[in-house]
């Protein structure tokens, strides 16, 4: 006799859909000026990283500029981190 209905046997293994938008709360990234890596990116160069909720963009920002276990001694970080706000997607307009 064949089972009628299967169930998932593991939670991780449940397809679900992740919600793409709105992802209001952001964190710009830029190089700081002088940046020997401006040469190759260019010296207006920046990304922005897009998040759901302010706490998990947060939780992003602190990871991103902390000191990593693998850098040198007196390594500093490259990179400006700057909090962003979509106010037109985090204020439902």
């Amino acid at each position: 006799m064949v089972p009628s209905h299967m169930g998932i046997a593991n939670i991780q293994n449940m397809i679900r859909t992740i919600p793409q938008s709105p992802k209001p709360y952001g964190v710009r990234v830029r190089l700081k000026p002088g940046d020997p890596f401006s040469k190759l990116l260019g010296a207006d160069w920046q990304t922005t990283h897009w998040f759901f909720t302010m706490a998990d963009r947060d939780k992003a920002l602190e990871d991103m500029a902390r000191r990593h276990e693998f850098s040198r001694i007196g390594d500093e970080p490259a990179l400006v981190f700057e909090k962003v706000e979509n106010l037109a997607q985090s204020r439902w307009l």
